[in-house]
């Protein structure tokens, strides 16, 4: 009896996880989707300009591209998850054909124990069966098979209720799957779609733009030039924090050489004075035994400052995870490193960060726990740097700040708001260096 509570117990364990695991997946895969299509919905808010120059057809064609990476990126998510979802339901068809194949042999067990019992169902065939035995030994042999047959007739039925809960689970979680896959293809179809009408949008940007090459160039030229001077005094501020944090090292190891120097000159003085008075025990006592020289303290390694080396290596640890440095709803407009502009003839961007458009009134915030080492004026707006052990991040573009320099700030802590311009377009300028090396701000957000 034992051994069918135990298998009972099993058969009910097994069950549970039965559709955990898939709709575990399928919830995961479908939140990954969310927050992408929460992020196209929100950077859909952000109108492009009414103006026909060269300028703002510019900002209207970056915010366009865009839109579209990222539509093209919800895009790639679906397809990837359409096949992850198909994958899983043929897994599951494959399972759901061993299940009926084993309900099926159950069933069949079960219908011949219960025509077996039907044949000899009577109490007076047990009784007949258990009563012509020969001997008392056989008797108690036949008793224990009639309990123990009945026992397994009781197990064959639950065995089959329980596999054939388990085969309705397997439908149902099937069917759920499949559903699933409907539905994204139906997203995808319709993301297509958008994608398409965005694409015409493009193109006629583009058209418009060629037509007007010299006023373009004129513009990049002149954008260009303004962003060389911006990258030059950002570099000059970076060099000049470089050279302080050189300096405090230097100061640090010559503070901490002046201590090893002190704490040699006492174990010295130590020493000396511990030889005169053995000196002076020894005379006294006749003994012209000579006490050893004690050994000179070791010199102790140059150690890195403990909290810069705990921040670095947290914000090493967080590649990919660190917060996006703008608040509400946003587009990257401008990729980090040299691109071709698609459409466009000889235009090549050259961006030491990225390019965020966001809503008019919104803040740039900390990436990361660090100190502001930094504030400086640039064409009217305020630019601010912040250092996170040797790595620094910098905030362009800003109408107004609520820091100072030397100011402690935490992750998310607002630094200052963006400035909108005369086209309506309100873009964080940002970048990411490790010292002088000039990093992808893409690679260490979180998109």
């Amino acid at each position: 009896m034992k051994r069918i509570v135990g298998l009972l117990v099993v058969l009910g364990v097994g069950l549970m996880p039965l559709r955990a695991q898939t709709t575990r997946a399928i919830r995961q895969l479908e939140q990954q989707r969310n927050e992408l299509k929460e992020q196209i919905a929100a950077s859909e808010t952000l109108l492009q300009s009414t103006k026909k120059d060269v300028k703002s057809q510019l900002a209207d064609l970056a915010l366009i591209t865009g839109q579209i990476d990222e539509r093209q990126k919800y895009l790639n998510t679906i397809e990837s998850d359409v096949q992850t979802i198909q994958q899983e339901v043929d897994r599951l068809q494959v399972e759901l054909s061993h299940l009926e194949t084993e309900l099926a042999d159950k069933k069949a067990k079960y219908e011949r124990s219960v025509k077996y019992m039907y044949r000899n169902k009577s109490i007076q065939e047990k009784l007949m069966f258990i009563f012509s035995a020969e001997n008392l030994t056989q008797m108690y042999r036949r008793m224990r098979y009639v309990r123990e047959y009945a026992d397994f007739q009781r197990l064959q039925g639950i065995q089959v209720q329980r596999k054939q809960q388990q085969v309705t689970a397997k439908q149902r979680t099937l069917v759920a799957s499949r559903k699933a896959k409907e539905e994204l293809l139906a997203q995808g179809e319709a993301e297509k779609q958008k994608l398409q009408e965005q694409e015409q949008q493009r193109k006629t940007l583009v058209a418009s733009l060629q037509k007007k090459q010299r006023s373009l160039q004129s513009e990049l030229n002149k954008q260009r030039k303004s962003a060389n001077k911006l990258n030059a005094q950002i570099d000059r501020l970076i060099e000049i924090e470089i050279e302080k944090a050189r300096k405090r090292e230097e100061e640090r190891k010559a503070a901490e050489a002046r201590r090893l120097a002190e704490e040699k000159r006492l174990a010295e003085a130590r020493a000396a004075e511990a030889r005169r008075k053995e000196a002076a025990r020894t005379e006294t006592s006749g003994s012209k035994e000579v006490a050893p020289t004690p050994a000179a303290p070791k010199m102790d390694t140059y150690k890195v400052d403990s909290d810069d080396r705990t921040l670095v290596s947290s914000f090493e640890k967080n590649r990919g995870a660190l917060p996006v440095p703008i608040t509400g709803p946003y587009v990257i407009v401008g990729h980090y490193g040299q691109y071709d502009v698609p459409g466009l003839r000889n235009v090549r961007l050259d961006n030491k960060g990225i390019d965020i458009k966001g809503q008019a009134g919104a803040n740039a915030r900390a990436i990361f726990d660090g100190e502001v080492s930094a504030i400086f004026q640039y064409n009217g707006l305020t630019n601010v740097l912040v250092r996170h052990g040797n790595y620094i991040s910098v905030y362009c573009n800003l109408q107004s700040v609520q820091v100072q320099k030397g100011s402690k700030i935490h992750t998310r802590d607002i630094i200052g708001k963006i400035h909108t311009n005369a086209e309506g377009n309100t873009i964080l300028h940002f970048q990411l260096r490790k010292e002088t090396a000039k990093l992808n701000p893409e690679v260490w957000i979180r998109r």
